[in-house]
């Protein structure tokens, strides 16, 4: 037999180290253009950028094949360039804004990350070099060649050192953080030797102190940075790079004064980028103060519409309305995941332990929560195992979870520009969302405030059988200064129908009622007084009193200041008293009849007989 049996029962041929398989040469081209088909692209864009080949890899594997908008115009201003001609590298301070679900993490994560990379090939090669000279200078003089020196185990207490990082990325919330470095960790799975550590409140010192060794990228919230800082367990000293992330919520939540320390411990530093929503009055001064001559990138503004999220307004008359048209959303099929954003921590316990009653897998996010339990919460929406995240503010931003479909809005936020990173958690990647909105008569103003910073109106619609029992106001026409809301400008301090330019719109009377505001009736209309020339002139809209300048009748000046008054008479009934300091002798007593009362002493004495 020509054949033998193999290890795994198949006949084979005796020989096969020369065998080619006889492919027709038709069929081979055929498969090389399969092969080269089952091998994904490169990106183009990323690739036109510089960017090194472990992190474009990366990129490809997230399925990512065209950068965005604030990708393009970012990435290449973060990146090192020539400094008249010369190899001198010169980093440009960057204050970018942009809408939320933009991808302004990897804006800022692959610039930082491929110049680590390259400063880490050059110490490598710089180690490598003086290596090699050494093997040579040992084998001129006939001696051994030297030993590499061997990794120290960084879980041993005699080998601790602290930690240096080259970049760090400062985030508000702890649930940013994460995100960010759970991106950063999918961006350098390509590349050796650099480790990206995250630093948050509520863990265990311990393990975040093992997961900062040889750490290259921090990514930290202020308080626990600080205090690892002040127990010598991370320097930042070596610091080259430093992101503010979300310097607007930085500023909300009273970081001022740890932004401050952590400008001045890495006052050393090469490079300073600043993600903001916006560029406020207060995120200026921010920056005037942390970074150089920073150039702004806005690509876009919080006034521009989500064009991939449809945002509809539903009016309630009260809580339980609201509780009956979320039942009533909650209920449609077409529910991958959502987000239930609640006003406060009570509601949003409340709202959750209701939903679970009612059947709906829902569990509740907010600050008051252990990061254990946040984290395990997190980690459960995005492996789909919860369908509904009922959550506070918290999970307004960098939450980036793709399979949410819809954002419902219970309770509105305090601040307007917090609702556009609410909706922002739907629609990513331009993927189709929907955004939600209940709100009461109580909840206009906050509605109108909406409406003013975004410059969008909302489409507000009913429900078939669950419609408003009250009359609800529509939504304020106009742009600009007088786009409604509450603001400083004059005009918005006078009424309605001039601010606005229109009469009442239905729902709302503009008519003054009875009250304290009636004395004020006939003031500014025509026929009124006219205004004052000398404020201690008298009024011309009254007759002058006639006797104004009459002199009073006792205003002649009195001759002696101890003389009697001469317009005053003495009392007809005055009983009359003792020498200066005495005790009176006696006084009318008033309803006594006219009684003379005499003193209780002055009777003692009357009743003593004589001696």
């Amino acid at each position: 037999m020509t054949d033998a049996m193999n290890a795994t029962g198949d006949f084979a041929p005796a020989e096969t180290t020369n065998l080619i398989p006889a492919v027709p040469a038709p069929a081979q081209e055929h498969t090389e253009h399969a092969h080269a088909a089952a091998v994904p692209l490169l990106p183009e864009g990323f690739v036109k950028m510089g960017l090194a080949i472990e992190l474009i890899h990366a990129v490809r594997d997230l399925g990512y094949t065209q950068p965005t908008v604030v990708q393009q115009k970012t990435i290449p201003l973060a990146l090192p360039g020539e400094q008249n001609g010369e190899q001198a590298a010169r980093y440009i301070d960057l204050m970018v804004s942009s809408q939320t679900g933009s991808g302004k993490t990897a804006a800022f994560l692959l610039p930082v990350l491929h110049t680590l990379l390259r400063q880490q090939a050059e110490s490598e090669a710089r180690e490598r070099a003086d290596y090699e000279r050494f093997v040579a200078e040992a084998a001129a003089k006939g001696e051994a060649p030297p030993k590499r020196a061997k990794r120290k185990d960084p879980t041993n207490p005699r080998n601790f050192k602290a930690a240096a990082p080259g970049a760090l990325v400062v985030c508000p919330t702890r649930e940013l953080a994460q995100q960010v470095a759970h991106d950063a960790i999918d961006l350098v799975q390509h590349c050796r030797g650099l480790r990206i550590a995250n630093i948050v409140g509520g863990m265990p010192y311990q393990l975040q102190i093992a997961k900062l060794q040889n750490a290259n990228l921090v990514v930290a919230t202020p308080g626990r940075l600080l205090d690892l800082q002040r127990s010598m367990q991370i320097k930042l000293d070596q610091v080259q790079f430093l992101v503010v992330d979300e310097a607007d919520r930085m500023l909300d939540l009273g970081f001022a004064d740890d932004l401050a320390e952590i400008n001045q411990l890495t006052i050393d530093r090469k490079q300073t980028m600043m993600f903001s929503a916006t560029f406020a009055p207060r995120i200026q001064q921010l920056a005037a103060r942390v970074m150089r001559e920073p150039q702004r990138v806005t690509i876009d503004n919080p006034q521009e519409k989500h064009v991939n999220i449809k945002q509809v307004l539903f009016w309630a008359d009260n809580a339980h309305h609201k509780r009956k048209l979320l039942d009533h959303w909650l209920r449609d099929a077409g529910i991958n995941q959502a987000i239930v954003f609640a006003s406060t921590q009570i509601e949003c316990d409340g709202l959750a332990n209701d939903l679970q009653q009612a059947g709906f897998d829902a569990v509740a996010l907010h600050g008051a929560l252990s990061q254990g339990l946040r984290n395990r919460r997190l980690m459960a929406l995005r492996q789909g195992q919860v369908q509904i995240l009922v959550a506070t503010d918290v999970a307004a931003r960098g939450l980036d979870v793709p399979t949410i479909t819809h954002v419902f809005n219970f309770g509105l936020p305090m601040k307007a520009e917090d609702y556009t990173h609410r909706i922002g958690r739907t629609g990513r990647a331009g993927r189709d969302g929907l955004a939600v909105t209940f709100a009461e008569i109580r909840d206009r103003r906050k509605i109108f405030d909406i409406e003013a910073y975004t410059r969008q109106h909302f489409q507000s619609e009913t429900i078939p059988g669950l419609e408003p029992q009250q009359r609800f106001p529509e939504a304020r026409p106009g742009t600009g200064a007088s786009f409604g809301g509450r603001g400083n400008h004059v005009a918005d301090r006078r009424p309605r129908e001039r601010a606005f330019g229109q009469g009442p719109r239905e729902g709302f009377s503009y008519e003054r009622k009875g009250g304290f505001n009636d004395r004020f009736a006939g003031r500014g209309g025509p026929g009124a007084p006219a205004p004052r020339g000398d404020f201690g002139a008298p009024r011309n809209d009254r007759p002058p009193r006639a006797d104004f300048a009459a002199p009073r009748r006792d205003s002649a000046p009195r001759a002696d200041f101890g003389a009697p008054r001469s317009d005053f008479a003495p009392r007809a009934d005055a009983a009359p008293r003792k020498a200066a300091f005495g005790k009176p002798a006696g006084f009318a007593k008033p309803g006594n009849g006219g009684k003379v009362f005499v003193p209780r002493d002055a009777a003692k004495r009357q009743a003593k007989p004589a001696r």
